[in-house]
Order: C-alpha cells, then structure tokens, then sequence
C-alpha cells in the first residue's frame, strides 16, 4: 500500500513541477505554499489523525523559509481538564494585544514556543519524565522575565507561584501512536517563490520521502531542543498545541530518506 501510494504520488508531483510557476491559491496566509499544493493534489484541507495522500503525509514550505516545521496537532492530557481553555488562558494568559479594539477587553492570549532547553520569558519549558514516559510542561516563577513584572505580579495574586496543576503532558504512547499513524510516511515539498504583479506565485520542485520515525528519535530530538511545543490559543478560540520542529533536523527523526 505504501509503495503503491508513493509511487502514484510521485507521478502527481511530477506533473505538478512540470506546471512551473502556480497561482498561491491562499495570498496572505502563510500556509498558502501547502494550501495550493493539496489543492492541486485534490486533497481536502484537514488536521485529522490520517494522513493526507493515501498512506503518506504532505508537508511543505517554501524554499527561503527557516521556520519550524509543525508535525502535529495534539492537545495536552489530561483531556477532561481541558487544560488550554480552563486553566493556562484564564491562569496564566496575558492580555492580548488587540483586546479592546479587535477582541473584547477581555481578551487573553496564551502564545508560548517552548523546549527542553531554555525558559521562555514567562517561565515555560517542556521536561521529559522517561519514569513515568511522559513529555510535560512545567513552569517556574523565578524565570519570569522583568519586562513581565505586571503580569508577574496578576499571577502572584491569582494562580500563584507554584507549578501548574494539573501539569499538561503527553504520554510516550501517545506520540508513538501519532508518529506511526499520522507521521509514518512524510512526503516532503519544497517551492520557490516569486512575485508577479503582487501576485505570489509557487514553483514546487524539490520533493523528499521520510520513512518511519521512531518514538527514540523523537525523544532525542526533543533533549536537543530541535523539537518544539507551540501554544497559539486566545479567549475566542485556541489553535491548537502543536508540536513543531527545525526543518533541518527531520532527517533525524526517520530511518529511511530518500530524494525523489
């Protein structure tokens, strides 16, 4: 099944660079290089658990770009305390910075990137607890940066200075399952980019396969801080926790690469 899906998305993709330059189908959406590529693939827009072509997941970017490659979408357990919603935005949030005039003034965001390798401004990092094989996120008050002495001060008085109960974590279990359903097989596109009258305009011509990740590659990557926690949640909606990684360091998580 997987060879058969590769290679008939190996002919797709070969038609698709023969294209030459195409039309961004999503201007001023900084996923509009994937968003174009699936439409010309004919695959539906989604953030399901199964991949996207058959048994194989697309990711792209463009050519010039250096930033993180998003893996997956995976909220925190415990699942039952909704942990972005009920506890880090209205405990930890900050006020956002278009409260009051795009959003209501009460509007929070809660937007931190963080790994295993440095505290954010406000005091988050990420912690792997291989005993109880779970990925957490932890944080600590003293590592609070200055500039956020106000909001240091709304927390002091309200969530407090300790940890956050419940700390929100994934389990080893749950990224393998996600790796091997979601992530098995990766297809890889890369487009460069040019303006035509003000119009962005994508030519998708290098193509990679990934072939099984490894729950160990994973974990290594995450110690070395090559894999992210990315948070990007508001009062009116959250967009989902996801884990992201440097595009370079992909290579690492897969046992098997190939240049199509």
């Amino acid at each position: 099944m997987r060879e058969r899906d590769l290679e008939l998305l190996k002919i797709r993709l070969e038609e698709i660079k023969k294209m030459g330059w195409v039309k961004n189908q999503r201007p001023g959406n900084t996923g509009g290089v994937g968003n174009t590529l699936e439409d010309l693939l004919d695959v539906a827009e989604n953030n399901l658990q199964a991949p996207d072509f058959g048994e194989w997941e697309l990711k792209s970017q463009r050519a010039n770009s250096g930033s993180l490659l998003t893996l997956f979408h995976y909220e925190p357990r415990p699942r039952n305390a909704v942990i972005v919603r009920d506890i880090l935005l209205p405990l930890y949030g900050w006020p956002h910075q278009k409260a009051g005039t795009k959003y209501p003034a009460n509007e929070k965001s809660f937007r931190q990137t963080i790994n295993t390798t440095f505290y954010s401004e406000r005091g988050f990092t990420v912690h792997i607890d291989r005993e109880n094989q779970r990925i957490l996120v932890s944080f600590d008050y003293s590592m609070i940066h200055s500039r956020h002495a106000q909001w240091r001060d709304y927390l002091k008085a309200g969530a407090g200075t300790g940890d956050i109960r419940p700390a929100p974590y994934w389990t080893f279990a749950d990224i393998e399952e996600k790796l091997d359903t979601k992530l098995k097989n990766l297809m890889y596109v890369k487009a460069e980019t040019r303006y035509i009258k003000g119009e962005e305009f994508f030519r998708y011509h290098k193509f990679e396969a990934y072939i099984d990740p490894t729950l160990d590659r994973f974990l290594k990557l995450l110690e070395d801080g090559m894999i992210f926690v990315d948070f990007d949640a508001r009062t009116g909606h959250n967009h989902g926790t996801k884990f992201r990684i440097r595009p370079e360091a992909k290579v690492n998580l897969y046992q098997k690469h190939i240049i199509v």
